[in-house]
């Protein structure tokens, strides 16, 4: 398999899209159902009507989740599904390459890896100092007690676990090991905790992570904080860079050392990790660790209709251009 990577995703976001839509009327034409990341819906709907164009009697059916929860769609709630496309690769062989109690065949054992992106710190005219933040003091500016800073939820979304790790990767590239505590850590109950070893850093989080004050506040997917970043509820984001650029949003650019873009900083990022807390999760990617983000498609197992979810999962790999903004997604 290819696994080679594209540059980064520009994607177009509308944050009036929310988890586990699905608007299609039954036409009777055959049912192609995509349980997709939140980043993926407004490109891979704009994909649906291109793609059905070209094949009338199918009808595309996109459903919008946090990237573990789209998995948990098949792997736990046993929804059927043709294409699961995600934020996170790795997601993937660790929740996915195991039997189904249903089939006794693992959901699947196959990914394909199409596209990139990168974390910055999304911001709007609103944000309190937003005249002051750069890349150098970022930290302190969220960090500010009456700023309030939101990220998605990390036991749900990968760009959620991702915001947790760029901000202990902080810690090293700044020279500042009290960055996560102040900005994430010491704002949930129980406090967050980063654990130093010779690995690098670890948080493990409770399975149900709660913020103890108004400084954090958490979404279950990334996009789903975009309506109260517009509103001033909060002044800042971890987002995706496709996110902020698809909203004309201002945002941080931070170092390659801590984006999670670069596949040179990759023995960098891996020093840090999150283990998630969910104790069924124990042995099938409990653990979460840096790496650059690459997003990835499959067709599992027990597909409805495997041989169109082939032939729209290549479509998606061979199309040239999304919305105004292109999208390059071909290996």
């Amino acid at each position: 398999m290819n696994r080679a990577i594209v540059p980064v995703i520009l994607m177009l976001i509308f944050c009036t899209l929310y988890s586990g839509c699905s608007t299609h009327p039954n036409t009777g034409k055959i049912p192609l159902k995509v349980v997709a990341a939140g980043s993926l819906l407004v490109p891979f709907s704009e994909l649906e009507s291109q793609y059905e164009a070209l094949n009338p009697d199918i009808d595309v059916q996109v459903e919008g989740h946090g990237s573990i929860q789209a998995i948990r769609q098949v792997t736990d709630l046993y929804r059927k599904f043709d294409v699961v496309a995600v934020a996170d690769e790795s997601l993937i062989p660790d929740l996915m390459y195991r039997p189904s109690r249903e089939t006794g065949k693992n959901f699947t054992d196959w990914y394909v890896p199409f596209a990139r992106n990168e974390m910055v710190i999304a911001y709007t005219e609103k944000s309190l100092y937003h005249t002051e933040i750069n890349e150098t003091n970022w930290p302190e500016i969220l960090a500010k007690p009456d700023v309030r800073v939101g990220f998605s939820n990390p036991m749900l979304d990968a760009a959620g676990y991702r915001a947790l790790m760029v901000t202990m990767l902080a810690g090293d590239y700044y020279g500042d090991q009290t960055i996560f505590p102040r900005v994430i850590g010491n704002h949930f109950d129980p406090p967050l905790v980063m654990e130093n070893s010779a690995q690098g850093y670890t948080v493990r989080l409770p399975e149900v992570p709660h913020p103890s004050d108004q400084h954090i506040v958490i979404r279950d997917g990334s996009i789903f904080l975009l309506s109260l970043l517009a509103a001033g509820g909060i002044d800042y984001a971890f987002e995706y860079r496709s996110v902020a650029e698809a909203q004309n949003l201002s945002y941080v650019n931070l170092p390659p050392e801590i984006n999670l873009a670069s596949t040179d900083y990759e023995d960098w990022y891996a020093k840090s990790h999150v283990i998630l807390g969910f104790p069924r999760f124990s042995s099938i990617g409990q653990e979460r660790g840096g790496r650059p983000i690459v997003y990835a498609m499959t067709v599992p197992s027990d597909a409805t209709h495997p041989d169109e979810g082939q032939k729209f999962l290549q479509f998606v790999l061979g199309h040239e251009k999304i919305g105004e903004r292109g999208w390059p997604a071909s290996l």
